[in-house]
């Protein structure tokens, strides 16, 4: 795979930031197998995690091997800690990710701009981000994936806000979050009529913090009607043994068909 880091002026956050993009070769060398397709790339948005910026994916998991496989090209931004949100005393990030960087990426790239080939997943923050963007425009993506999801921003913002990032992002809505456009229950229920909905992957360890997040989040995407194959790990706790192997496997589902789709509980 070629790996590109990015580097641009961002006008909706009126300073330079970067993007790391892995795309797709022919020839991979030794020891790599790899997609031999030669029509544009699908596009995969990869987003990090709160304590983490654009290039940890590349660096904590094998991602560039694993898409090397597909025609898949890897697009992995950095919001900082604004949860993917536009902040109150901040950058507009929601802005920056769910309009200006796709903008962006297909002006510097040949990829494909088709809605059946692009998908969005994350870890943590990046869950939410991933299932914000998902449930905000459904028509946008094939499918999304959050892996141990900071998916219930409500109560994470309400109870659990100790070094300020909740005020920052949200000012005086901190603790009055519930259906607004940043509730993705709210977002859920608001688009569960959409005449295209993605397909999406839920993940969490049994002995991650965000667990019961995750018991309540994937029960609600059912009784809304999305598509959801949702996977457990006994054990598994917030780490990047488990996001390793749970970003493998969305690629190889990804590239399965629906017709091989599983439900894992």
């Amino acid at each position: 795979m070629a790996l590109l880091q990015i580097s641009f002026f961002s006008d909706v956050l009126n300073v330079g930031t970067s993007v790391n993009v892995i795309l797709p070769e022919v020839n991979q060398g030794i020891g790599i197998v790899a997609s031999r397709k030669e029509e544009l790339p699908k596009v995969l948005y990869l987003l990090h995690g709160y304590s983490d910026d654009h290039s940890i994916w590349m660096r904590r998991t094998s991602v560039e091997r694993y898409a090397a496989a597909y025609n898949l090209a890897v697009i992995m931004p950095a919001v900082n800690h604004s949860f993917y949100c536009n902040e109150r005393y901040g950058e507009r990030y929601w802005d920056y990710v769910s309009e200006e960087l796709p903008r962006v990426m297909h002006r510097f790239l040949r990829l494909s701009a088709r809605p059946e080939d692009t998908y969005v997943a994350g870890l943590s923050m990046g869950g939410y981000g991933s299932m914000r963007l998902a449930l905000t425009y459904p028509e946008r993506f094939a499918g999304a994936a959050s892996f141990s999801g900071a998916v219930n921003i409500t109560e994470i913002m309400g109870l659990h806000d100790q070094d300020g990032t909740g005020e920052r992002i949200f000012g005086d809505r901190m603790t009055d979050l519930k259906d607004t456009e940043v509730d993705l229950y709210h977002l859920m229920k608001k688009n569960a009529d959409s005449p295209h909905k993605p397909w999406l992957y839920v993940s969490c360890g049994t002995d991650d913090f965000l667990y019961p997040f995750h018991q309540t989040f994937v029960p609600a995407l059912v009784s809304s009607k999305w598509d959801v194959t949702e996977y457990e790990e006994e054990g598994a706790i917030h780490e990047w043994g488990f996001w390793d192997r749970e970003i493998r496997k969305f690629i190889d589902l990804m590239f399965a068909g629906k017709e091989n789709e599983t439900v894992i509980r």
